[in-house]
C-alpha cells in the first residue's frame, strides 16, 4: 500500500519515478545555430541598452541645463510655438483643399468621358429647351412692352 501510494503522490505520476529529473529535460541541447544566434544577438543587445541607458542619462541632463531657459525665453516661445502650430495647419489644410479640388476636377472629367458618346443627343436636346426659353422670354417681352404702350396711350389720352 505504500509503494501505490508512493507511486500516486510524487514518483510514478508526475515524472519522479524511475528516470527521475531526466525525464523532464529534452534528450538534445540547443541547435548550433541557436548557440551561434544567442552567441551574437546578447552582446549586441547589451550594447543598445547601453547606448539606451546613456541618452536617457543625456536627455535628462540636457533638460536639467534647458529648463531655466525654457523658463526666462517662454514669453517669446510660446507665441512662437503656436504661429508654428498654425502655420502648420495652414499648410495641410492647404494640401487638404488642393487634393480635394484635384479629385473633384477628376471626377468631372471621367463623368464627362463617360458620356461624351450620348454628348450630341444631351447637346441636341439642351439647344431644343434654350431655344424654347429663348422664345418664351420673347413672347413674355412683347406682351409686357404692349402692356406698357397700351398704359402709356391710355396716359396721354387722359391728358
Amino acid at each position: 500500500m505504500a509503494e501505490q501510494q508512493g507511486q500516486q503522490y510524487g514518483q510514478g505520476q508526475y515524472g519522479y519515478g524511475e528516470h527521475g529529473m531526466k525525464s523532464l529535460l529534452p534528450d538534445k541541447g540547443p541547435s548550433a545555430s541557436k548557440v551561434v544566434a544567442v552567441a551574437t544577438l546578447f552582446p549586441i543587445g547589451g550594447i543598445l541598452l547601453t547606448l539606451a541607458g546613456l541618452t536617457l542619462t543625456g536627455t535628462i541632463i540636457g533638460l536639467a541645463l534647458a529648463t531655466p531657459l525654457f523658463i526666462i525665453f517662454s514669453p517669446v516661445l510660446v507665441p512662437a510655438a503656436i504661429a508654428i502650430c498654425l502655420a502648420v495647419t495652414g499648410f495641410l489644410t492647404s494640401g487638404a483643399f488642393g487634393l480635394t479640388a484635384l479629385s473633384s476636377l477628376s471626377w468631372i472629367i471621367n463623368y464627362m468621358r463617360r458620356f461624351s458618346s450620348n454628348m450630341p443627343e444631351h447637346m441636341e436636346h439642351a439647344k431644343r429647351r434654350m431655344q424654347e426659353a429663348a422664345g418664351t422670354a420673347g413672347q413674355k417681352t412683347r406682351e409686357v412692352s404692349q402692356g406698357v404702350q397700351q398704359k402709356a396711350h391710355e396716359a396721354g389720352r387722359k391728358e
